[in-house]
C-alpha cells in the first residue's frame, strides 16, 4: 500500500506536437516547474525552452534518447527528473537532471528523484553520469566559501543548495562555465572598428554566412566543423568523446530547430587557398522570447588560430542578428572558465558576466 504522502514517480508521455500538449498533464506540469524555476532564478525565461522546443527536445532523436519523469505527492507535482542517453557515441554516459518544486524542498524528494534517474542510467549500462546547474553571477558575492572546479578554473559557493546536493550525492565539480550577456544594440561604428582591425590579420580568409539551413555547397565542410567542435571544446575531466557528423546529421538538426520555431544565423570563415571552412559561430532566436539571442557553438580549427577569426565571425553574426532580429536586447553565451581566449573575445565585444554553471560528474562503481 502506498503511503498517503509518498512520492510517486512516473514516466512522462511527450506529445507529438505543441498544439496537442494541453491534454498531456504530466508534460505541462514539468514545463510549468521549469518555467517557474527560470523566473525565480533569473526573473525571465531567456534560458528556458519554449513549449515547442520542449516538445521537440523530449521526443528525442536518433542520436540521443531522452526520458522525462514527474514525481507527485497526493497528486500534486512535487518535482521532476530526466535521463538523456547518447545512442551513437558516449555510450557509457548519461545526462541527469533533477528539479524539485519549492514547496517540496528539504523533504528528501530530490534524493528520491535522483535515485530514480540513476537507476534508469544503470539499467542502460551507463557508468558515467553528468549534470549541470547555473547560478546568477551575484551568487558569488559576499565572501562565501567556494568549491573549486577540478579543471583549475572557476568555482561555486559551497553552501549553495545545488552544490551541497550534488556533493552529497557523490558528484564532482569537473568544470565551471561562465555565462555572459551582451546588451543590444551595439553601435555599428564600434562593430566596424573591431572588424577593420581584425581583418588585417585575416587576409587569407573570406567570411560567409547563412540563415537556418546551410547551403548545399558548404554542408560537407560544415559537418566536419561540427565534428571538430565536439572534440575541441574544453570539457575538463568530463567523460565525453567526439561525435561523428555527416550531412544527414546536420540536416536533421536544422529540421528539429525549424519545428521548434528556432531561427538560426551561422557565420563562417573560409580559407581562400583551400576553400575549406575553418571557423564558425551560431546564434539562435525564438519569437516567443524576442528579447534574447542565444549564442551556440563557436570554433576556430587549430591550424587557423591566431588570425582573429573567432572575433570576425562573431562580428559578422552580430551585425546580421541586429538587422534580422531588431527586438533582441541581449545575447547570452556560455564558455568554459578555462577558455580565456574566447572569454577575451567576448570581453572585447562588450559581454559582461551573468552567471556560473557547474558541470558535475559521477562515475558509478
Amino acid at each position: 500500500m502506498t503511503k498517503p504522502n509518498a512520492l510517486v514517480i512516473s514516466a512522462v508521455v511527450v506529445p507529438s506536437s505543441a498544439t496537442e500538449s494541453g491534454s498531456f498533464r504530466d508534460f505541462r506540469d514539468c514545463l510549468a516547474m521549469r518555467q517557474a524555476h527560470e523566473l525565480d532564478t533569473w526573473g525571465n525565461l531567456e534560458r528556458g525552452y519554449t513549449l515547442a522546443e520542449e516538445v521537440e527536445h523530449w521526443r528525442g532523436t536518433d542520436y540521443e534518447a531522452r526520458h522525462l519523469f514527474v514525481g507527485r505527492i497526493r497528486g500534486e507535482a512535487a518535482g521532476m527528473c530526466s535521463v538523456t542517453l547518447p545512442l551513437r557515441e558516449n555510450l557509457a554516459t548519461a545526462g541527469i537532471g533533477v528539479l524539485v518544486a519549492p514547496p517540496f524542498r528539504r523533504r528528501g524528494v530530490g534524493r528520491e528523484l535522483l535515485r530514480h534517474a540513476e537507476a534508469v542510467a544503470r539499467r542502460n549500462n551507463r557508468t558515467s553520469l553528468d549534470g549541470y546547474f547555473e547560478l546568477p553571477a551575484a551568487s558569488m558575492d559576499g565572501g562565501r566559501a567556494l568549491l573549486p572546479a577540478k579543471s583549475g578554473a572557476g568555482s561555486l559557493p559551497s553552501d549553495e543548495p545545488s552544490t551541497a546536493f550534488a556533493v552529497a550525492a557523490g558528484y564532482e565539480l569537473e568544470q565551471v562555465e561562465t555565462s555572459s550577456r551582451l546588451a543590444l544594440p551595439v553601435s555599428p561604428d564600434r562593430l566596424a572598428e573591431l572588424a577593420s582591425a581584425a581583418a588585417l590579420h585575416a587576409r587569407d580568409y573570406a567570411l560567409v554566412g547563412w540563415a537556418d539551413a546551410c547551403p548545399a555547397d558548404l554542408v560537407d565542410n560544415y559537418a566536419r566543423l561540427n565534428a571538430r567542435m565536439s572534440l575541441d571544446a574544453p570539457t575538463a575531466g568530463m567523460d565525453w568523446e567526439g561525435e561523428a557528423w555527416d550531412v544527414d546529421r546536420v540536416r536533421r538538426g536544422e529540421d528539429m530547430l525549424a519545428r521548434s520555431g528556432v531561427q538560426t544565423l551561422v557565420a563562417a570563415a573560409r580559407h581562400r587557398a583551400t576553400g575549406e571552412l575553418v571557423a564558425y559561430t551560431v546564434l539562435h532566436w525564438r519569437p516567443e522570447v524576442p528579447g534574447a539571442v542565444l549564442q551556440q557553438d563557436t570554433l576556430v580549427t587549430g591550424p587557423h588560430r591566431g588570425h582573429r577569426l573567432g572575433l570576425l565571425v562573431k562580428l559578422w553574426n552580430l551585425r546580421t542578428a541586429q538587422a534580422r532580429w531588431p527586438l533582441a536586447r541581449s545575447i547570452l553565451t556560455w564558455n568554459a572558465s578555462e577558455n580565456q581566449h574566447m572569454l577575451a573575445i567576448n570581453t572585447a565585444l562588450g559581454f559582461k558576466p551573468a552567471g556560473y554553471e557547474g558541470e558535475w560528474q559521477k562515475r558509478l562503481g
